[in-house]
């Protein structure tokens, strides 16, 4: 088993999306000191077993470093730019598929990260999701069927796709 075999697809982020989302990551390490020193004001409030304030300043103070370590590891591995051409589907790629054997059924999408979900108006699906597995490497014409988390089989074609474009 070679090292590539489990590694995710890169992903892609305009410039606009990654500027934006290296804004959010300095603007919440710029914030860290706020937290601790919310944190340290509401331990001297007293008895730590009933002080409210104190367990949401940490529980606030979780979820930015949470946040903090997901933004350092996206923006550390992105590819910024435009997302390769490609002959079959992949990361970066608005998709349109149609349900079943129903032509009239379509949907459009990109296929990629939900970060770069605030720069569209096209609904963003994970490569990692069901359907965007299922798609992965797909031509046009051809049919998939994945299973949705209610546990039904669900078949689509790809009609066609191209890369984003922002």
């Amino acid at each position: 088993m070679s090292t590539n075999d489990n590694k995710a697809p890169a992903t892609w982020l305009s410039q606009d999306a990654h500027d934006r989302l290296q804004a959010e990551l300095d603007e919440l390490i710029a914030n860290r000191p706020v937290i601790a020193a919310e944190i340290n004001a509401r331990r001297e409030e007293g008895d730590l077993r009933e002080n409210g304030g104190y367990h949401a300043a940490r529980e606030e103070q979780g979820k930015a470093e949470g946040r903090i370590l997901y933004l350092k590891e996206l923006l550390r591995t992105a590819q910024v730019g435009e997302a390769p051409t490609a002959d079959v589907v992949s990361p970066g790629m608005v998709v349109t598929i149609y349900f079943d054997d129903d032509k009239d059924d379509t949907e459009t999408f990109l296929l990629g990260s939900r970060e770069i979900a605030a720069t569209t108006d096209l609904t963003v699906y994970s490569p990692e999701s069901a359907l965007g597995r299922a798609i992965l490497g797909g031509r046009p014409g051809q049919a998939c069927t994945y299973t949705a988390p209610s546990g039904a089989d669900i078949k689509v074609t790809i009609v066609s796709f191209e890369p984003f474009s922002g």
